[in-house]
């Protein structure tokens, strides 16, 4: 039986790195050899084992065969007679098929240390088009290594393999795991010009891609391009360090534009409203968590306003307290807080307004704690008539605010 760090651990050291996590495949090994030592067996589709002390993972050396479609679609084999280059060779990228063995020695069969100190994302072999997730995988690991280019023949196969139909075969929650972790990586937004690049945006996130060459103003892309200011909104919003929830709601902030009428466009007066269907089409179909889904939708409603409390035409006192209200500042106003963040990277995804303050998010700070400096209780005492306590309770809120923001009305 021998033992080798494969995988992540190995590509990660190389590049000198932090590594989280350790992942082991054994070689020359039965599944009862690993029970016998106290491994704890943890693997459904094959078979992986739990360290009894560290608890790192350990799976048997196997090879797959393609019998169906998408990601379901493998037969495995972990006989003791499985190689290591053998298990190497199904592994997605060269750069994740190096395997270090105890001593240090670095098997290196299909040459990705040449293609991690060239920067290159390159598929081992290709077996790697029989798994649509593969194809997830290279566009975020594109995201995390933004420096990395991608090979042309590894470009060229996943295109083949959007147009085979191997990406309408991924099951929704894996899409979403695979997209999750791209919005978390340093340049999220690569991830998504990589799908759009193979073809593979329009069939995961049609609604995100409709959004590439609808027009919108030049001074929020040199191109007019909604879906290239859509990019630049999600690369500000990981540079602020936001939340996966910040992150997807400026992914999909502006989704009504592509059903807005040409005529409408660049303005962005009517596009709020439109893009609530999109969200939840796409929401539903990926099975999006609730808080992603409920952040994103109302930073499509709202957006406009967060942005317009100052301006030509600034919000009235009464509107910033409905906004707020619809935000439930009571109960969350972190939730109000993470789409003054988002608003914030939308305003910086524009051309050459990478550093620019944008003073809109603190005026609604400022309104925020109007709003909650009012005494509810002592209001809804003072009502005789009980069904009137709303209206009483928005009066004082929009007195608050006009008091605070706008002291020359007092």
């Amino acid at each position: 039986m021998e033992i080798y760090s494969v995988g992540g651990s190995v590509r990660d050291a190389l590049l000198g790195e932090p590594v989280a996590d350790h992942d082991y495949v054994v070689v020359g090994a039965r599944p009862e050899d690993l029970l016998a030592l106290g491994y704890k067996p943890v693997g459904r589709d094959f078979p992986v084992f739990l360290h009894p002390e560290t608890h790192a993972e350990y799976a048997l050396a196997r090879t797959e065969r393609k019998h169906g479609r998408g990601y379901h679609g493998f037969v495995f084999y972990t006989g003791e007679d499985v190689t290591l280059e053998e298990d190497l060779a199904r592994r997605d990228l060269t750069i994740n098929a190096m395997a270090k063995a105890p001593d240090g020695r670095l098997i290196d069969p299909f040459r990705g240390l040449a293609d991690l100190e060239n920067k290159v994302l390159r598929h081992v072999g290709p077996a790697f088009a029989e798994d649509p997730v593969r194809l997830l995988r290279l566009a975020r690991f594109a995201a995390r290594f933004c420096d990395f280019s991608i090979a042309p023949e590894t470009l060229t196969l996943t295109q083949g393999m959007v147009e085979a139909g191997e990406v309408d075969h991924l099951v929704p929650e894996r899409v979403w795991q695979e997209v999750a972790r791209g919005l978390m990586e340093t340049h999220p937004d690569r991830m998504f010009a990589v799908l759009r690049e193979c073809g593979a945006l329009a069939r995961l996130l049609p609604e995100v891609d409709a959004l590439f060459g609808v027009p919108e103003r030049l001074d929020f892309h040199p191109e007019g391009d909604s879906g290239r200011h859509t990019l630049l909104v999600l690369r500000a919003a990981a540079g602020m360090r936001l939340s996966l929830a910040a992150r997807f709601a400026a992914l999909t902030h502006d989704l009504g534009k592509a059903t807005t009428p040409s005529e409408i466009l660049p303005s962005h007066h009517e596009h709020e409203a439109r893009g609530e269907a999109p969200l939840l089409a796409l929401a539903q179909r990926l099975k999006i968590p609730a808080d992603c889904r409920e952040l994103a939708l109302l930073t499509i409603r709202l957006h406009g306003r967060i942005h317009n409390i100052i301006g030509e035409t600034p919000l009235t006192p009464a509107t910033i307290v409905k906004t707020l209200e619809a935000c439930d500042f009571r109960r969350r106003p972190e939730r109000l807080e993470e789409m003054l963040m988002v608003c914030e990277a939308d305003s910086r995804g524009r051309q050459g307004y990478d550093n620019v303050p944008y003073p809109q998010a603190e005026l609604w700070r400022t309104a925020l704690s109007a709003c909650q400096a009012v005494d509810d209780a002592a209001i809804a005492a003072g009502v005789k008539d009980k069904t009137n306590i709303p209206a009483q309770l928005r009066a004082a809120r929009v007195a608050a605010v006009r008091a605070t923001l706008f002291q020359q009305e007092t």
